[in-house]
C-alpha cells in the first residue's frame, strides 16, 4: 500500500472533520468507529460525543470495549437503548431490516445531538460497504448522518494501516456486525435466538476461532469460521465437546459452513438494487 496515497487519505479525513464545529459519532467501539472517533478527537477535542447502542443485538464485550475506550481518552461516551426489538418492522427481519434498526437508532441519535447543541452526525462506514447490501446507508442519509470515511474513499484495508500506524488495538478487531444479521431473511427476530447465537458465538472465540460466526436455521447452528480454522473445527478432539456445548445452547443440529465465513454471505438472496 502506497503511504503516500494512505497519508492523502487522512489528510482528506482531517480537512473533512475540521468543517464540523461538533460532532456526535455512532460509535460500535469497531475497527471503523473507533479510527473515526480518534481522528475526530485529534481535530475536534472535547467537542465530540460518542453514542453507543446497548440493545440485546449488541454483544456485550463489543459495548464495554467502546465504553473503556472512551473511558481511557475522557471521551463523552453515551449508551442508549434504541428499543428496536419493541418495533414490528425490525422484528419481521424482512430486507429492510438494517434500515429499520438504523432509523430507530439514528432518530434518537438526532435527537441527542440537538439536545446537546452538536451540529453534526457521523457513523464509520467505509468505502468497501458499498460494495455491499446496506441499507442502513439510506437511514443515514434520510436523518443527514454523514460517512466522512466514505467520502474521503478510505477502504477497510486503509483503515486498519492507519490504525495501526496509530497504535489503536482495534487495528486486528474482526468485524463484529449485530447478532440479528445471523438470522436469514424472514425468520423473525427473538430475544432467545439472539441469546443462543451470542452464546454459541462466544464459546467458540474461547475455543480459539478468530471470527466464528453461528447462523440460526432454526433448529440448525450453522457455523462459519475461516476458512483456515475449519480443519480445527473438524478435529475429532474438539468436534465432539463443540456439538455438546452447542446442543446444550438449545440447538438441535450442528452444520460446518465448509465455504468458510465471508462477509455478507447472508445478504445472497437479496435481490440486486433492492
Amino acid at each position: 500500500m502506497e503511504s503516500y496515497g494512505l497519508q492523502k487519505k487522512r489528510d482528506a479525513l482531517v480537512s473533512c472533520l475540521k468543517e464540523m464545529d461538533s460532532l456526535l459519532i455512532a460509535f460500535s467501539g469497531g475497527v471503523d468507529s473507533t479510527l473515526l472517533l480518534s481522528v475526530a478527537r485529534e481535530v475536534l477535542g472535547k467537542r465530540i460525543l460518542a453514542v453507543t447502542a446497548g440493545s440485546i443485538i449488541h454483544r456485550k464485550r463489543d459495548i464495554k470495549r467502546a465504553s473503556d475506550f472512551c473511558g481511557e481518552l475522557g471521551i463523552r461516551h453515551l449508551i442508549v437503548e434504541p428499543g428496536e426489538m419493541k418495533v414490528d418492522a425490525f422484528l419481521r427481519n424482512g430486507e429492510d431490516r438494517c434500515f429499520q434498526c438504523k432509523k430507530i437508532l439514528f432518530r434518537i441519535l438526532v435527537k441527542i445531538a440537538h439536545e446537546n447543541a452538536i451540529d453534526s452526525l457521523a457513523h464509520g462506514a467505509n468505502y468497501d460497504d458499498l460494495n455491499d447490501y446496506r441499507p442502513g446507508f439510506r437511514a443515514a442519509q434520510e436523518a443527514g448522518v454523514a460517512a466522512p470515511m466514505v467520502d474521503v474513499r478510505l477502504t477497510k484495508q486503509e483503515i486498519r494501516e492507519i490504525s495501526r500506524q496509530m497504535h489503536l488495538t482495534t487495528s486486528e478487531l474482526p468485524s463484529s456486525p449485530c447478532l440479528a444479521t445471523r438470522i436469514p431473511y424472514g425468520s423473525p427476530i427473538t430475544e432467545e435466538k439472539l441469546v443462543m447465537i451470542d452464546k454459541a458465538e462466544e464459546f467458540l472465540e474461547k475455543q480459539g476461532f478468530s471470527a466464528p460466526r453461528v447462523r440460526h436455521h432454526g433448529s440448525v447452528a450453522r457455523i462459519e469460521v475461516m476458512r483456515n480454522e475449519i480443519g480445527c473445527l473438524l478435529d475429532k478432539n474438539k468436534r465432539g465437546l463443540i456439538c455438546e456445548k452447542i446442543k446444550g445452547i438449545g440447538f438441535d443440529h450442528v452444520s460446518v459452513d465448509l465455504e468458510g465465513y465471508i462477509s455478507g454471505k447472508m445478504n445472497r438472496s437479496v435481490k440486486v438494487g433492492v
